[in-house]
């Protein structure tokens, strides 16, 4: 429910903002083309007043893209010539004007709608039918405004994208670049995945062995028997050692109880082994598919295991949660900050995460708080 509100309300700014915008492109749009009639016979002046109008109208289109952006959540094109840009202003400022009068009648619906509650407690009403019937027109004429909101964000959309772009072939060579990235990414995740797991296993698990065989061997050759039962002693408990290691190392590769209890369970797995306290809040209604929840599950404990090497920090919040066709994941400690972007731990999750065409921030100012978020689109 929050989150229609907030898509509402952005909308709503995004329709107000375009409606004043279109106050300076109309009479932009019309002094240019009386500017651009008047020199038409002549090349030299259509030059010289071509160079300012494209400029002009660049700036205004600029706007609009920061605009539709920020607001409406569309994408267009870097590059687009000054001609695109003429051509799509000289049709936007329609929409603009649209959308002024959108707006004014929702405004004026919202105010038909509601005028019972104030005028009942403050004033005599003589006609309570006719009251009625024009709080239900009002609230229908807001109802048909939003629903006409809407629709000129889907026309601010599609005006943009045609004349702005990307055109289907820049759309797919960009989609070509983006997975040729991420295929190699992804390769290199993996190798450097398999460098840490035969890291961990020949400076940890290995070591560990060594020293049991060794344990056992002086205990074989022993001929004093409380001497031998000590190395046995201490063979027993190096072995658990190993076993706990080996856990750590097989956890880290892929924990089992994310396919048998779900992410949730993982999760709180790894909040139970957290040197630091971490407060889980999850907001999941179902288990999203095995590859979202697999990277969500690496990016959690990646930063919680960095923030506890790392951070100082003393608390660690971790929150997952549903977004629009997506799985948003939030982790956020009070630790010290300045964390490494580009450094290889940091760097291996943005890897996991662009490899499911998802978005991936880190902000770790210094002094902190440091955040990581990830959005995991899933369908």
């Amino acid at each position: 429910m929050f989150g229609i509100a907030r898509r509402g309300l952005r909308l709503t700014t995004g329709l107000v903002l375009g409606a004043v915008v279109a106050v300076a492109e109309l009479p932009f749009v019309m002094f240019s083309a009386l500017a651009l009639l008047l020199v038409l016979a002549s090349s030299r002046g259509r030059r010289s007043v071509l160079k300012p109008v494209t400029a002009g109208a660049r700036a205004l289109t600029e706007a609009n893209r920061r605009r539709l952006s920020l607001y409406v959540s569309v994408d267009t094109a870097d590059e687009y010539t000054g001609h695109r840009a003429l051509q799509y202003l000289s049709l936007r400022w329609t929409l603009g004007l649209l959308s002024a009068l959108v707006l004014c009648a929702a405004l004026l619906g919202a105010a038909y709608g509601s005028a019972w509650i104030f005028l009942l407690p403050f004033t005599e009403v003589r006609y309570p039918g006719s009251l009625l019937f024009s709080s239900a027109g009002g609230l229908f004429l807001l109802f048909l405004s939003l629903q006409g909101a809407i629709g000129v964000a889907g026309l601010e959309t599609k005006l943009a994208r045609y004349h702005l772009g990307p055109s289907r072939q820049e759309e797919l060579e960009r989609r070509i670049e983006q997975l040729a990235a991420t295929r190699a990414g992804v390769i290199a995740a993996v190798h450097d995945e398999r460098r840490r797991i035969e890291r961990d296993l020949h400076d940890g698990v290995q070591q560990r062995l060594v020293a049991l065989g060794m344990l056992l061997g002086r205990a074989l050759r022993s001929q004093d028997e409380r001497r031998a039962n000590q190395l046995l002693h201490q063979a027993h408990e190096e072995s658990s050692r190993a076993l706990t290691e080996l856990r750590e190392v097989a956890w880290r590769v892929y924990p089992t109880v994310l396919d048998e209890a779900g992410l949730r369970a993982a999760l709180e797995t790894v909040a139970e082994r957290s040197a630091i306290p971490v407060r889980l809040d999850y907001r999941l209604a179902a288990e999203p598919e095995s590859d979202v929840a697999t990277v969500a599950y690496f990016v959690i404990c990646e930063a919680v295991t960095n923030a506890v090497k790392h951070s100082g920090a003393g608390r660690i919040t971790v929150r997952v949660a549903p977004g629009e066709d997506a799985v948003l994941v939030h982790i956020e400690d009070n630790g010290l900050g300045g964390a490494d972007i580009t450094g290889s731990g940091l760097f291996g999750l943005a890897r996991r995460v662009a490899a499911l065409d998802g978005r991936f921030r880190v902000d770790s100012p210094a002094g902190g708080p440091t955040t990581i978020t990830a959005e995991l689109p899933c369908a």
